[in-house]
């Protein structure tokens, strides 16, 4: 599960919202780390924003950190971690935190966005059913 999100160029394919994504740049950290520079186009009907993110990918401890950067936002932060179930599969625990920088803004897109970030975790579960293939519960 930790590939599947920290592959962020392949989600116009499947997060709600999600119109482009390109990655600025890519620096790897001496510590294992990767840190990201990316920009994420949001759409809805007419509205279309771009708002840029520092991502923070740490493998060993299967955590990333979203920060923000530039764009309609005043702030957004988003976590993720990861932890094995013990059964062959994954604990994923998602935070995120934002509002808009215009109150106008904020009125339009934030009940749109407070409904697109319930069918987030849905739309990477799914994604991951069709990387990963779901296993029937109680087969080996």
């Amino acid at each position: 599960m930790f590939a599947l999100v920290a592959d962020v160029e392949k989600y116009p394919l499947f997060v709600p919202l999600c119109a482009a994504l390109r990655v600025r740049s890519r620096q790897p950290q001496a510590d294992g780390r990767l840190i990201m520079i990316a920009d994420m186009t949001v759409a809805y009907k007419l509205i279309r924003e771009t708002f840029g993110s520092r991502v923070t990918m740490n493998r060993d401890r299967l955590e990333i950190l979203v920060e923000y950067l530039d764009g309609p936002f005043s702030h957004l932060e988003n976590r993720w971690s990861f932890k094995d179930d013990g059964a062959g599969g994954c604990i994923v625990e998602f935070f995120i935190d934002y509002s808009f920088r215009s109150r106008m803004l904020g009125m339009l897109m934030g009940t749109m966005f407070d409904a697109a970030f319930r069918r987030f975790a849905d739309a990477f579960e799914k994604r991951a059913d069709v990387i990963y293939g779901r296993k029937a519960l109680g087969t080996a």
